[in-house]
């Protein structure tokens, strides 16, 4: 009794899936047979045009995604020295250590920060990025023994936005 209770549930979703195919298919033959009908009633210029418009519009998403690429404006190679972390108490260190970082690449990249006084809300400051390779790299023997020092590739795009590599070796 429980193979024939297995089954049922079986034939059903069979049953099912061949239905949603056949009217998949009917759905097809009505398209084309529409297609059909315009372009008997239409020139065949017009047609043709009709059918280059969609393979233009995929073009032109494709090409904004090579667009929004970022154009690198300037790319430097620092070590950040992180020594002084350690003065930390022994479970604020690695913490310490990123925010050593940040402050150094705010400072190296001259990237403006927002003040209380400043109205600017038009444009968007620029944006520290910090790649999750150079955090693992910070982290990986926990937070009371941080790096000492650590090599970083920090890229500046045009909108001012700046991230940060691992550099090349590390």
């Amino acid at each position: 009794m429980e193979k024939k209770a297995e089954e049922k549930p079986e034939q059903k979703e069979d049953q099912e899936l061949a239905d949603l195919a056949e009217e998949l298919k009917e759905e097809e033959k009505e398209e084309s047979a529409e297609a059909e009908e315009t372009s008997a009633e239409q020139p065949e210029a017009e047609a043709e045009s009709k059918e280059a418009a969609p393979v233009a519009e995929v073009e032109e998403k494709v090409k904004p995604e090579k667009e929004k690429e970022k154009e690198i404006v300037e790319e430097r190679i620092y070590t950040v020295p992180l020594g002084k972390a350690w003065i930390s108490p022994p479970n604020k260190r690695t913490s310490r250590a990123v925010r050593i970082l940040r402050s150094f690449m705010i400072k190296h990249m001259k990237l403006k920060s927002r003040k209380e006084g400043e109205t600017e809300e038009e444009e968007e400051p620029a944006r520290l990025i910090i790649d999750n390779e150079v955090n693992e790299k910070m982290w990986s023997r926990g937070i009371e023994k941080p790096p000492r020092k650590i090599r970083v590739r920090a890229e500046k795009d045009k909108e001012g936005n700046v991230t940060v590599y691992l550099a090349e070796g590390d």
